[in-house]
Parts: C-alpha cells; structure tokens; sequence
C-alpha cells in the first residue's frame, strides 16, 4: 500500500516545476498589479458613467481574477495531495487512495489546461468564433457526414460548458446538411478551435449504397474569431456587398425560426458568402450577416498579413482529397488522424462524440514548437 503512496508523492514532485513555471508563463505578479489597478478605476468616481466601458473593464477584471483563482486552487490541491501521501504512510491507511488517484488526474488535467491557455497569445485567441460547415461533392454521402461533423463540434462545445447559436443551416436533399453557420461564444473558443479550420475526409461503407461499397466524403471546416467590434480601420459599405432576401428553411423549426426574413449577403470583391435565419426580424439577420462578413474578412487579412481589405482576393480552396487536415476512417480499421501534427486514435466513436481535446492540444503544441509533421 505505502508503495503507491509513494508513487504518487514522486509523481507530485515531478509536476512540482511545471507548476512553478505555470506562474511565470501566466505572470502572476504582473496579473496581481493589473487587478489593483483595474480595482482602482472601479473605485473611480463616474465608473459607471460610461456603461460599455465600464463592463468591459468589469469583464477583465473577473478574467484576471478567474486566472489567479484557479492557480491558486492548483497550487492548494497539490499541497492537499501532498498531506494525504504523508498521512497514509504514517497512518498505514489506504482509503484515502481514491481520493489521491482523483485529485491526482484533476490536478493533472488542470495544468495541461492551463498550460494550453499560456500558448494562446494570438491577437483574437481570446474571442467567441463562428465556424462554418460546407459539404463537399458527392451529394447525401457528403451532407451526411457534414452533419456528423456539426454534431461532433457541437458535443464538444457542451462538454466544455461553451454555448452555441445557429446562425444559418441549409438541410441536405435526402440527408445531412448542405452547409450551416455557428457562433460558439466562451473564453478562448477561437483559439481552441482555430486549428479545426480545413478539409476532413471520412472512408467508410456507406450506409446509403445498396452494394455496401466504401466511399470517402469530404467537408470543409471554416473558423474565424467573432469580431464584434466595429471600430476597425475598415468600413463594410452598402456599395461593398450584394444583399439577398429569403425565406428561412430548416428541419421542421428544430434549429430557427422559419420566417420570411433571411438574408444572404455577397462581398463583391472576394465572393465571400454570409447568411443567417435564426432571428425573426430581417434587420437582425442582416447585424448578424455583417458580423459575421466582417469577422471573415479580418482573419484572413491578418492571416495573410495584408494593409487594407481591398488586397484580399477571393480564392477558393477545393473541397477535395490531398488538402484534407484530418482523415476520419471507419473501415476495414477504425482511425482518426491529423495530418498536420500525427495525432492519431483508434477510438472514433469518441471522437465523433466530441473527444477532441487530443487533437486541440497537439495543434497548439505543434503552433509553439514548429514541429509540425508535414514540414
């Protein structure tokens, strides 16, 4: 018994480091002078006087905090960790054992967290994202597999407490879905997800061959930040787009409103396509489609490290083999791998349950060090 008590004490003062350079990396002192003086200007006079102003240092503040907190609750469990190994070789009591093994994997996984969040330093890392979903060729075997795609970010979104909004969702001929829209709003959802963002190909029998043959399918993933801030060095101007007015269509009201008050805006010089259903009024739809055109055209001229929008040009990656990111097989094996970085699982069942923080983790270590695979 005092053997495992044992193990786990060295496996405490093996992660004693990282955890001691978890504070340097999220510069702690630095955290603590920010909040004095963020504490400061609300104990102003005239704090409130400026309401968007005041919420936004209000939300900084609770996100110092938050951060302070939890390395705080890190550095307090491992030394709770530690009492209990002392205590059960003293006490020769093994019931405590449990409890270790648990606050031992919570500890564990806490650090790795929070050491991903350190490496998230991109200017819009930080931001809510709206990610696309786009079936490629091949009809109901694509949009099927689109929408297990949907299904797969949108269980992963839940299982880290994030919430999402449709924004537009175009429902396949037979089955699945054409393409659809989301905003996934939460702290670094962008800078989590932002490595999802290409092609994913599946290899699987298809279930809608009468002859059972294997097929492969492919779906494209698009991710930007969601900017809602207006102030840019760019105006969208009216001249700027093309603006369409539809009805809204969706699975028997199970994902929008159906109204009559969809809208589809095209930006003239890149094609870019924008559209959103969810809301009732058209003018809401419309805020919504400009949201979302100008969240599009920010990342990628960042992306492409550009001056002015008017230099994006509007060019297409095909939906199709050799550009995929990531490849989903079903059959004759089961596997899921990255192209990009070798992350690989036999597991895909979990995986297209939302298991995805293997191949996030591995992305964002990949982003830090340069190792990538295919380089």
């Amino acid at each position: 018994m005092n053997i495992e008590f044992d193990a786990y004490k060295q496996k405490l003062n093996d992660i004693k480091p990282a955890l001691d350079d978890l504070a340097d990396s999220l510069n702690l002192e630095g955290l603590r002078n920010e909040l004095e003086r963020l504490h400061a200007m609300q104990e102003a006079p005239g704090f409130w006087d400026n309401p968007e102003k005041s919420q936004q240092i209000v939300v900084k503040t609770r996100s110092a905090e938050m951060k302070l907190e939890r390395y705080e609750k890190m550095t307090g469990l491992w030394e709770d960790l530690m009492t209990i190994c002392e205590m059960a070789a003293e006490e020769d009591d093994d019931s405590m054992l449990p409890e270790l093994k648990d606050g031992f994997k919570s500890l564990s996984d806490d650090m790795e967290r929070c050491r991903l969040e350190t490496l998230l330093t991109g200017t819009y890392d930080k931001n809510n994202a709206l990610v696309s979903f786009q079936a490629g060729a091949g009809g109901t075997e694509a949009q099927d597999w689109c929408q297990m795609l949907y299904r797969m970010y949108t269980r992963w979104a839940e299982a880290h407490g994030y919430t999402y909004k449709i924004m537009d969702y175009q429902e396949g001929d037979e089955a699945g879905l054409k393409s659809a829209d989301i905003l996934i709003e939460g702290e670094n959802v962008y800078g989590f997800m932002k490595g999802e963002n290409g092609v994913h190909r599946l290899v699987r029998v298809s279930p809608f061959d009468a002859n059972a043959r294997r097929q492969t399918s492919f779906a494209a993933i698009e991710v930007v930040p969601d900017i809602q801030d207006d102030s840019q060095d760019f105006e969208i101007r009216p001249e700027d787009y093309e603006m369409q007015v539809y009805r809204s269509s969706g699975a028997g009201g199970q994902h929008i409103n159906k109204t009559s008050s969809a809208v589809r805006l095209i930006h003239k010089a890149t094609g870019i396509v924008v559209a959103c259903q969810t809301e009732r009024s058209q003018f809401q739809n419309k805020e919504n489609c400009l949201r979302m055109l100008r969240s599009k055209l920010v990342e990628i001229r960042e992306r492409e490290h550009l001056e002015k929008i008017s230099d994006i040009k509007g060019v297409q990656k095909k939906i199709e083999w050799g550009s995929q990111i990531r490849n989903y097989v079903f059959m004759p094996y089961t596997l899921v791998k990255d192209t990009r970085t070798g992350c690989e699982t036999s597991n895909v069942n979990a995986v297209m349950d939302g298991a995805l923080d293997p191949f996030i983790n591995a992305y964002l270590t990949c982003a830090a060090t340069g190792n990538w695979v295919t380089k």
